[in-house]
């Protein structure tokens, strides 16, 4: 996928990569690998390389997730409460009976339950299953037949909205999760999420992971003919590690913000896994792309590295020129976009105003 960076200097830090052709000539797959901890007898997953390695270090108490509402305060996850928390649902899954490989769907707006559910059915063994919440009932429905989805994750609004008509169309969901968002009943025929969660132990103990199982099962946007499934297996941590290392220039003290929704393969790889791998503190605002509040997000949460799209840029470029210089930007220092290639003018546009 194309990658646009703008970069500014690291002061007294030095760049992960800073000569592309020597890194080219010594890289090694091993040398990749042994950057992450693994399992035992060679086994390797993502949700331990992600969080429970770093819970069960010197990292414990630092902020894995800061959670911006729409509304209200910010809300922090260490990384032994993502930890704790992503074990209960996986203790969830457990006594509902789900089995390793099958198959988790998540139909959410960027709040905490996502990412502990996306966490805890790695750790499960189970596959995560991310869907766009702006999808329509239709998308869903293919998305999940192609899937054979057995658990889905939503919020009782986007039930309401979008599934309990199709529901019956669905055979192979068993289980319907449900964060509560307002007042009033569940849904009938699902299970509330908060209580399943209560109940559950913070304790779990991940089973034996070949590299090779199934973790992730991305789909097509649908534009070519129905939606096409996209396997990620547990070894593919190896190169979300990295690429985050390489070509998002992480370090530790690093605070990330990847703007992309977790339903699609960027706002997975690079809005969860590559970011907690690699132990630095992640953004994850709630609310879509207001221009006001996302310059106040990089002011005010000292974002480091970026990382956005083209489309988001050009929508900033269209903005009051004095809006970029009344915030504090000087914390940032490296930007990429993806998705599509960004134009020379936003190029440009960036280097001077960000």
């Amino acid at each position: 996928m194309p990658w646009e960076t703008i970069r500014k200097p690291r002061g007294a830090g030095a760049p992960n990569l800073d000569d592309y052709a020597r890194a080219c000539r010594a890289f090694r797959w091993e040398a990749a690998r042994a950057l992450l901890d693994g399992l035992p007898d060679g086994g390797l997953n993502i949700a331990h390389e992600a969080v429970d390695r770093h819970a069960a270090g010197p990292l414990a108490s630092k902020t894995a997730i800061r959670w911006l509402p729409r509304s209200g305060a910010a809300q922090d996850l260490s990384y032994r409460e993502l930890a704790v928390l992503s074990s209960r649902f996986a203790n969830v899954l457990a006594g509902l009976g789900v089995m390793r490989g099958e198959r988790v769907f998540l139909l959410s707006d960027r709040i905490p339950e996502l990412y502990a559910a996306a966490l805890g059915t790695l750790k499960h063994r189970s596959v995560f299953c991310p869907l766009f919440p702006a999808f329509g009932p239709e998308p869903i429905k293919a998305r999940m037949s192609i899937g054979a989805g057995r658990v889905l994750v939503t919020t009782d609004v986007l039930y309401r909205r979008k599934i309990a008509a199709i529901r019956a169309e669905l055979p192979e969901l068993r289980h319907v999760l449900v964060v509560r968002t307002g007042p009033g009943e569940l849904p009938e025929g699902t299970l509330d999420l908060a209580a399943l969660l209560a109940a559950a132990s913070g304790i779990y103990t991940i089973g034996p992971t070949d590299p090779e199982d199934m973790a992730l099962l991305h789909f097509t946007s649908g534009t070519t003919g129905r939606p096409k499934g996209a396997i990620h297996v547990h070894a593919a941590v190896v190169a979300h590690h990295l690429t985050g290392r390489l070509a998002l220039d992480l370090h530790a003290d690093d605070v990330f913000w990847c703007t992309a929704d977790p339903g699609w393969v960027t706002g997975t790889s690079y809005g969860i896994i590559a970011p907690l791998t690699n132990g630095v503190t992640m953004i994850v605002d709630q609310e879509e792309f207001e221009p006001e509040r996302w310059y106040r997000i990089l002011q005010d949460e000292q974002v480091t590295v970026w990382y956005t799209a083209p489309t988001a840029i050009r929508m900033l470029m269209k903005q009051d020129p004095a809006l970029p210089r009344r915030h504090d930007l000087r914390r940032l220092r490296f930007i990429a976009s993806v998705g599509e290639p960004l134009n020379p003018e936003g190029v440009v546009w960036g280097q001077q105003v960000l």
